[in-house]
């Protein structure tokens, strides 16, 4: 399922209302670590795998499309 998500930094959350997730992060956005502290904190919310959780655009913005794979999905490949 594809999410709309909206960063905040220096905020440790999380909050997820139908396709927007709303998060925030405590890394830096610099060499990947915020959007890596986002796949992690998404992968764990929805608990699946990291490589379940993928960044399909906005990589060096605040407004993220994210792509969240379902279990059903992964049987598929």
């Amino acid at each position: 399922m594809l999410y709309k998500v909206s960063v905040t930094f220096h905020r440790d959350y999380i909050e997820v209302t139908g396709d927007r997730i709303e998060i925030g992060v405590v890394s830096r956005p610099r060499k990947g670590e915020a959007n890596a502290e986002i796949i992690r904190k998404i992968a764990k919310y929805f608990k699946v795998p990291k490589s379940s959780v993928s960044l399909v655009s906005g990589g060096k913005s605040t407004s993220k499309i994210i792509h969240v794979a379902e279990p059903s999905d992964e049987n598929k490949i």
